[in-house]
């Protein structure tokens, strides 16, 4: 049995013991991860694929089968926008008003329904992106927007080993979740509550998550040459 398939059987197990009800999607996160890596995680069950980076998913979605769900996961400039709503079946990691517009006019000169995750910065840390809390009015104002279908909100856990910040950073996405769908119409609804990697995964399941965006404890330490 290969390494990659040991790590899969570990986390598949560690899910289902720590999931309260449904098991959270596992998005395999392949970034710098070899096509041949990929393929190997696919055949072993893996569904769903998150790339950070657009051109570096163009290469490697060659060589990948069409059935599996690519995912962008890491952050789109705008320049890469078209480039990336061929590629991707949804862009995670939406996280301002602008950036929304953009994939919506794209999206409608071809016609094309875009899913996204509107990603929110739960720890207000400078260095990530996304929605601030504070911020509930821009979000819904994403949800007027044509041509774009918002599965659900996404958040990164906080840089830190506290345990307790990044428990309060999923709450706080739990309840952000709940207010933004109080505020939409019933067809606008969203299900998917994003939170949860390597390092914080098992914490973030108990704390409600229902896709986890796991790299590391799949495919081993990242190739930081690549």
């Amino acid at each position: 049995m290969s390494q990659i398939a040991k790590n899969l059987r570990k986390i598949n197990r560690q899910i289902l013991e720590s999931a309260k009800g449904s098991p959270p999607t596992l998005v395999a996160v392949t970034k710098t991860r070899s096509a041949e890596e990929i393929n190997e995680a696919i055949n072993l069950g893996i569904k769903s694929i998150g790339e950070n980076r657009v051109q570096e998913a163009e290469k490697k979605f060659q060589k990948i089968p069409r059935k599996v769900e690519k995912r962008l996961v890491g952050t789109l400039q705008s320049n890469k926008i078209k480039k990336a709503i061929s590629l991707f079946d949804s862009i995670d990691s939406v996280g301002s008003y602008v950036l929304a517009q953009k994939i919506s006019k794209l999206c409608q000169e071809r016609d094309k329904t875009q899913r996204i995750l509107i990603q929110v910065n739960t720890s207000e840390e400078k260095i990530k992106n996304g929605f601030l809390l504070s911020e509930k009015e821009e979000v819904l104002k994403c949800f007027s927007l044509s041509h774009i279908q918002i599965d659900g909100l996404m958040t990164i856990g906080p840089l830190t080993e506290n345990q307790n910040r990044r428990k309060k950073a999923f709450q706080k996405l739990k309840s952000f979740f709940s207010a933004v769908n109080e505020a939409v119409a019933p067809e606008k609804q969203v299900k998917e509550l994003s939170m949860g990697m390597s390092d914080d995964f098992l914490l973030a399941i108990k704390e409600g998550s229902t896709m986890i965006r796991v790299g590391t404890n799949i495919f081993g330490p990242r190739k930081t040459n690549a």
